[in-house]
């Protein structure tokens, strides 16, 4: 997930664009500080341009040499990354118009497009949250292209919609981001998006009178429940706010600049007041919460996905109260939840599993915390909510959920049984209220949504997500694949219960293995028309997830993130060797982060898979924190400043393993043109560098319009890119 969080287009040999340069001598290279990858070792240089067997559109090359920490590095298509100039719109306009025409031509791309439609345009429902005896949730209706947001009185009031954003633009540009209901109910704050990118407007709405409030906040890209705080009267709301971009503030710096600020309703959004001042370091996060008397103010400083500092301001002293600290410089993450007159800490200090403590943020000094759930070695603690005056607690064992409820002081209260192996993906409830809701899935059953009685323990299904499938014929298999280390690494493998396991099987391979995300058992609609062409669905839980806790993550990150490829080519060589598919059947994905894991797979193990489909990825490493939110990663990558991080990065840096010459895989790389988050400079590098030097399937850039980072939102853009992806995954397996 890059979760949270343009470019430069000098055609000259770089000296200092990033830190640690030398100039560009003969001398050679000394190898790069870092251990071998599992794969043969990279070349340095990026592949020079060769005569493509297709006839591609063309891709200039200039004669850029960065050095870095001594070692030469060629950057011949260091022009592609200023997205803003017309030659690379030109070049990426060819690019995407000559990859469209080659898809259109797929024979399985109409039936897939009528399919993927019928899966996607279906009623989708979410869990409601309750405030002020109000109850708030998402839907999408068929024939809808977006989910709204509705609201009712109480469980059995009419609902009614309050936020349409299929009503907001007429070419669907316009995308509705995080909303948050006051603590009364009666306003909800949300994020108005366009092309559904990452860069935000902060608007109000009068709930029962379905009325926008006039004032409109700029620079709210961070303003999502994590950065979004109502105040205890519901009279205004704390949010975190980042300066426009400038000649003199740049996208890669803007995270740093980041400041919590307070808006009272109706007042000018330019008056504002300063809450807390930006931390004028490009690698954090500012986010900020509120306990619902409205007494304490809780700012966090995230740096990275690896620690967390926590600041605490008490609103009673007056708004000018000086902030004291909860926790800080220490190397953990620290989750807080506000109740009533505790905080509730969820941490993995001193436990990689993770544990909670209670602390009284009157008398908060460490040595007064008070641990009360404890670290489960077998399981980690993923999740806490507070609900109905209880603890909701959220486990993971071997991947699948588990929920526990318990008393305010960790006392077992009781397990909450589930329909089976699979996941919680939601669950939330007034904090004071007696009924909360979660939602469970898992591969072979569509999201539904269960109430639960906090005080009984009683569970009622309430709606069910209807999904034309027959569920009843696939089955799900965990099975572990054992990497180059020895590490287990756990896979679901998705297919149908009667298919034979004589290596026939066409495949595809998900993965991701970053920033502490769990890949846990959900319903991918998209897997289903795969399946009934006789395939089957793997998803691999690699290192650098959360899937096992902290030391998981931390075991394919920064300098460990080779481990991740090491995973995932066990993953894959796993299904092989277990007659499940065939290299020549086997089609790698992945998205971001997984993006990133395809492009190191695919340099690394050419010969592994067949085709590859890869969205949004980054793909230069050596580079990649001068854009976009690059540099709120550099916890979880590394940077090439540093000569250690220099040597992992450049040792696996996709774009940098390029060698002329190679049978690379068929790869299909998915863009889209307002990514604010992983700049696209990566994709229109990495295609430009495998058209010239792969002898083995064709290599297509894809470019999505009106999307941002996570696609798309509406039905029809979804449901094309798939079409896309999965017509040009068969067509290559059927060579």
């Amino acid at each position: 997930m890059l979760a949270v969080r343009h470019t430069m287009a000098a055609l000259v040999i770089l000296t200092s664009a990033c830190g640690g340069a030398e100039p560009t001598t003969a001398r050679p290279a000394p190898p790069p500080r870092a251990a071998a990858p599992s794969a043969s070792a990279p070349s340095t240089a990026v592949a020079p341009p060769s005569a493509p067997a297709r006839a591609y559109p063309p891709s200039r090359t200039v004669d850029v040499v960065h050095v870095l920490h001594g070692v030469p590095v060629p950057d011949p298509y260091r022009w592609l990354e200023d997205g803003e100039s017309d030659e690379v719109q030109a070049w990426t306009g060819a690019q995407d118009a000559f990859a469209r025409a080659e898809l259109a031509k797929l024979p399985e791309r109409d039936a897939l497009l009528k399919r993927f439609r019928e899966l996607h345009d279906i009623e989708r429902v979410g869990a409601p949250l309750q405030r002020g005896g109000r109850h708030f949730w998402s839907k999408k209706s068929v024939g809808q292209e977006k989910e709204a947001v509705y609201w009712r009185q109480g469980k059995a009031g009419e609902p009614k919609v309050l936020l349409d954003p299929n009503q907001w633009s007429p070419d669907g540009s316009v995308s509705l981001g995080s909303w948050l209901p006051s603590w009364d109910g009666r306003y909800v704050a949300y994020q108005v998006k366009k092309n559904n990118a990452d860069e935000a407007t902060l608007e109000i709405i009068d709930v029962a009178k379905g009325k926008k409030l006039p004032e409109v906040i700029e620079g709210a890209r961070y303003a999502d429940r994590t950065a979004l705080a109502w105040d205890g009267r519901s009279a205004g709301i704390y949010y975190v706010k980042v300066p426009p971009l400038s000649r003199r503030i740049s996208a890669a710096d803007r995270p740093g600049l980041a400041e919590i600020r307070y808006h009272a309703l109706g007042d000018d959004p330019a008056r504002d007041r300063l809450v807390r001042q930006a931390t004028r370091d490009p690698r954090t996060f500012l986010q900020v919460a509120a306990s619902r008397d409205g007494r304490w103010l809780i700012a966090t400083v995230q740096h990275g996905w690896v620690s967390t500092d926590v600041y605490l301001q008490d609103l009673r002293a007056g708004n000018s109260a000086p902030w004291k600290p909860l926790i800080q410089a220490r190397p953990h993450m620290y989750l807080v939840e506000p109740h009533r007159d505790h905080l509730y800490v969820l941490t993995d200090d001193g436990a990689p599993n993770y544990r909670v403590f209670r602390v009284d943020p009157r008398d908060p000094g460490r040595d007064r915390w008070v641990e009360i759930v404890p670290e489960r070695r077998d399981e980690k603690l993923d999740r806490l909510e507070i609900v109905g005056n209880r603890l909701g607690l959220v486990y993971l064992k071997d991947v699948a959920a588990r929920l526990e409820v318990r008393e305010l002081d960790g006392r077992p209260a009781y397990e909450v049984s589930l329909p089976g192996v699979g996941s919680v993906s939601t669950l939330r409830g007034d904090p004071e209220a007696d009924e909360a809701y979660f939602t469970f899935e898992s591969f072979t059953l569509p999201p539904e949504i269960h109430e639960l009685s906090v005080p009984t323990g009683r569970t009622e299904v309430t709606y069910r997500t209807r999904v034309p499938v027959d569920t009843a014929a696939y089955t799900t298999e965990q099975v572990f694949a054992t990497s180059k280390d020895g590490t287990r690494v756990p896979m679901f493998v998705l297919r149908g219960k009667d298919a034979p396991r004589d290596g026939t099987a066409p495949a595809v391979l998900h993965g991701y293995g970053g920033f502490s995300l769990a890949l846990t058992p959900s319903f991918w609609s998209k897997a289903y028309p795969w399946l009934e062409r006789g395939g089957l669905f793997a998803v691999a839980n690699l290192r650098g997830g959360g899937e096992y806790g902290e030391a998981w993550h931390r075991a394919g990150m920064r300098h460990n993130k080779q481990n991740v490829f090491d995973d995932v080519i066990a993953a894959a060589e796993h299904l092989v060797r277990q007659g499940y598919t065939r290299p020549d059947r086997l089609v790698i994905e992945g998205r971001s982060n997984g993006g990133l894991l395809v492009g190191a797979a695919i340099t690394q193990r050419p010969d592994l898979f067949r085709a590859a489909l890869c969205q949004v990825p980054l793909m230069d490493m050596v580079r990649y924190h001068l854009f976009g939110s690059g540099k709120t990663w550099i916890e979880e990558y590394g940077s090439a400043n540093d000569p250690d991080d220099f040597g992992a990065l450049f040792s696996y840096s996709p774009y940098h393993r390029v060698r002329p010459g190679t049978a690379y895989p068929s790869l299909l790389v998915m863009s889209v043109d307002s990514d604010d988050r992983v700049d696209p400079m990566h994709a229109r590098k990495f295609t430009a560098a495998l058209q010239a030097a792969s002898t083995g399937g064709p290599v297509l850039l894809r470019v999505q319009e009106k999307a941002g980072h996570g696609g798309g939102d509406r039905v029809q853009s979804t449901v094309e890119e798939l079409a896309d992806a999965y017509a040009f995954a068969l067509s290559q397996i059927a060579r």
